[in-house]
């Protein structure tokens, strides 16, 4: 595997490595088809600073993405890093306004608009206990009605109440928000609910779905959760995704 001795950029060796972890994580949503042109949204809080994250450049497609030319915002806004590219507003409204008041919660998150999820996000029973994936997240996602694109923050105070105190956010209409206190965990819980929509979306596409109970569904929960803490809040299924795109290409690194 490729290593990154020196950073390109000034920063602490924290910054430096989340930098990576932002990057490595474009990469593979690119890889797994959930990039949406120039737009949608991965960030992470700065380690070891108040107020500040890393978000990708507008403009960029997600593998055009580095390490060096992420951009680092506070949650006013303002540049505070070494990148010369803009932020879509949309993204930074959404971000700013989770980073700001959810705390660790939130120091990591994605916004997509997969196929599978927005279908999802756009059917009127939302996400349903119809396969494994799906029991995973029953009665632990919230729902925010569609306002159209996210770009003014009093709309920011409805979606953390809809929010409640879950970490994933379906914007109906739209797409999901996925949150979690790290990338990785951020990254196993996108990927198991991208698998969930996607054999829900094959289920209704026959019909007549076999509806989980959710006696079953408290079992399934309880069980899965004991699972999870084996592979470290996603952290195995990160690092073996990175694997697969350094063998692909490991500009992401630079």
């Amino acid at each position: 595997m490729a290593t990154q001795l020196k950073p390109s950029i000034e920063c602490s060796k924290e910054e430096w490595q989340a930098r990576l972890d932002l990057a490595a994580c474009y990469r593979i949503f690119d890889h797994l088809g959930w990039g949406e042109s120039i737009y949608n949204h991965i960030s992470i809080k700065v380690p070891g600073e108040e107020d500040t994250f890393l978000i990708n450049p507008f403009g960029l497609l997600y593998d055009e993405v580095t390490a060096s030319n992420l951009v680092k915002i506070d949650v006013e806004g303002n540049n505070v890093g070494q990148s010369q590219y803009m932020v879509n507003k949309a993204g930074f409204t959404q971000h700013a306004y989770f980073h700001k008041h959810l705390g660790a919660r939130a120091d990591a998150i994605c916004h997509v608009h997969t196929t599978a999820t927005m279908a999802v996000c756009s059917h009127k029973d939302g996400l349903m206990p119809t396969n494994f994936y799906a029991c995973n997240f029953q009665d632990q996602i919230g729902y925010h009605d569609f306002e159209g694109v996210t770009v003014r923050e009093e709309e920011g105070e409805r979606l953390v109440e809809n929010l409640g105190d879950h970490t994933i956010l379906m914007l109906r209409n739209h797409g999901p928000v996925v949150m979690d206190k790290t990338i990785q965990g951020m990254f196993v819980k996108m990927w198991a609910l991208q698998r969930a929509c996607e054999i829900q979306v094959a289920t209704l596409g026959m019909g007549n779905p076999n509806i989980v109970p959710q006696e079953v569904v408290d079992v399934h929960q309880r069980d899965i959760s004991v699972m999870q803490s084996q592979g470290g809040a996603g952290v195995f299924d990160f690092e073996a995704w990175k694997r697969k795109i350094d063998r692909i290409d490991t500009s992401w690194r630079d």
